[in-house]
């Protein structure tokens, strides 16, 4: 078993404890509240009764749920916790917690002073946050302490061994009993480092930097900046992506790829983790509910549509009623996305063409259906899938995306996110019907992982909405 996954399984088991002793304490707290013509004969008959056994379990379930939802156990959120944001997290999820039990059982309570209720409402947010708070403490005071000593790290290799970054190579090492990065190579992909090691690091010469970290079986990299320029620097980026391990780059080479740099460490030397775009595990989580709710809900009541739609397809011209393409998603995984078809079935014959407004290739009905943007609506299945988000920046095939790298390195930084039916380039721009229109919509795909959150999303949704009922979707 992994180490991460063992400790995702420690702070869960440690959250349900904490929960248990907190509902304890509180239904210990609540017995002394119930009037003596209600109360049982005791308090360990109180306490044994089916109904309390049966909080006593269900309750930290949802707990641990709670925590869930708000990313305590998110994969690569284990091993890198600040104890203000856990504390934070535990605050929140006590007082979600305490509405909870509030609004389903203590409201219906046959207590005669409605204080008492807004009292045990306090009782019940300090018994659980209190046993959350002490034991969350101290998991991460006990991991903080294995970082220091080295025997709790992820073996990290550096990308860029050339002797321009040997100092910067440096200052991640001696930061290394901080960050809990224990460097175990360094590789060379532009062959610009003429000694075998640097700073005391093996250096491996390699055009394929993804192969030599799964060989190496690395779990984290850091980018640095390429001998040949930053164009190479993204492209390695880019390849590095579809690995699935942690990516992390300096804050000015951040920068120079086009987004300013947010960092969380302030004790060890700054590094930008671009895995993932800066947001909360707990926004990512239920942008990925609200994903699979309303992908659902439209699937299911739109199929009227989608059956008088895909009779339109069938019979307005020659050809399949559905439309699949190859796209690059999410941290660079190809999938299939699906679309109503509004080009003729020889549309691409002679290889990828993007399509203009008035392009021969659509059909009468896909006329129709891009105005509208109906075309788009089999992508709702893409969402179920997880394959898409609803909003996100709009995905691209790798021939269009190579095109747009060499021009703009900072386009690898797309695949942070999952990619969208809609997103902000598609509501402010629309279509692109060439790479300089791709790369001008691009500018918004940006502004977009600057500033991603649920109220965006909403935004952009919502003058989506608006460009589908006025049918400016061409």
């Amino acid at each position: 078993m992994q180490q991460e996954t063992r400790l995702r399984l420690r702070y869960m088991a440690t959250d349900f404890a904490a929960a248990n002793i907190g509902f304890c304490i509180f239904d210990i707290i609540r017995y002394g509240t119930i009037p003596a013509s209600m109360k049982a004969d005791s308090l360990t008959g109180f306490l044994t009764s089916p109904t309390l056994i049966a909080e006593q379990i269900a309750m930290p379930i949802i707990v641990v749920a709670l925590y869930a939802i708000f990313g305590s156990y998110n994969k690569g959120n284990t091993l890198y916790k600040s104890r203000l944001e856990e504390t934070l997290t535990s605050l929140t999820v006590s007082i979600v917690a305490m509405l909870v039990v509030f609004f389903t059982a203590l409201i219906n309570d046959n207590i005669p002073e409605r204080i008492t209720n807004y009292e045990l409402m306090l009782a019940l947010f300090a018994s659980l946050f209190i046993p959350a708070f002490i034991s969350r403490m101290i998991v991460l005071t006990s991991r903080a302490k294995l970082i220091k000593k080295g025997s709790y790290v992820i073996n990290t290799v550096v990308i860029g061994a050339s002797p321009q970054n040997s100092k910067l190579i440096a200052k991640i090492m001696q930061s290394s009993t901080l960050n809990g990065m224990r460097l175990t190579a360094a590789i060379d992909t532009d062959g610009s480092s003429a000694t075998e090691k640097i700073q005391g690091l093996k250096i491996i010469r390699t055009d394929d930097p993804s192969k030599t970290c799964a060989d190496l079986g690395a779990r984290a990299a850091v980018v640095l900046p390429s001998a040949k320029g930053l164009s190479k620097t993204a492209e390695i980026i880019d390849k590095l992506y579809r690995s699935g391990i942690r990516l992390f780059v300096s804050p000015d080479l951040h920068s120079m790829l086009g987004i300013r740099p947010r960092v969380s460490q302030i004790t060890a030397e700054p590094m930008v983790d671009i895995t993932n775009a800066r947001i909360s595990p707990a926004l990512k989580n239920l942008k990925r509910i609200g994903d699979i709710l309303f992908s659902s809900l439209t699937l299911v009541l739109l199929s009227p549509v989608y059956a008088v739609i895909s009779i339109a397809v069938k019979y307005g011209s020659p050809g399949p009623v559905f439309y699949s393409q190859e796209r690059i998603g999410f941290h660079k995984k190809p999938f299939k996305i699906y679309k109503f078809r509004t080009m003729s079935r020889d549309a691409e014959e002679n290889g990828p063409a993007l399509s203009s407004d008035n392009d021969p290739r659509i059909t009468p009905t896909g006329h129709f259906l891009r105005k509208y943007r109906l075309d788009e609506l089999p992508q709702f299945w893409n969402v179920l899938k997880g394959d898409m988000s609803l909003v996100g920046p709009r995905p691209e095939r790798e021939y269009y995306i190579r095109m747009i790298t060499e021009r703009v390195p900072a386009y690898s930084l797309v695949h942070q996110v999952r990619p969208g039916i809609t997103s902000w380039g598609m509501v402010r721009y629309g279509y692109a019907s060439n790479v300089d229109q791709m790369i001008e919509r691009f500018r918004y795909d940006l502004l977009y992982l600057e500033n991603v959150s649920l109220a965006v999303d909403l935004k952009i949704l919502f003058h989506t909405i608006s460009t589908i009922i006025k049918g400016k979707g061409l």
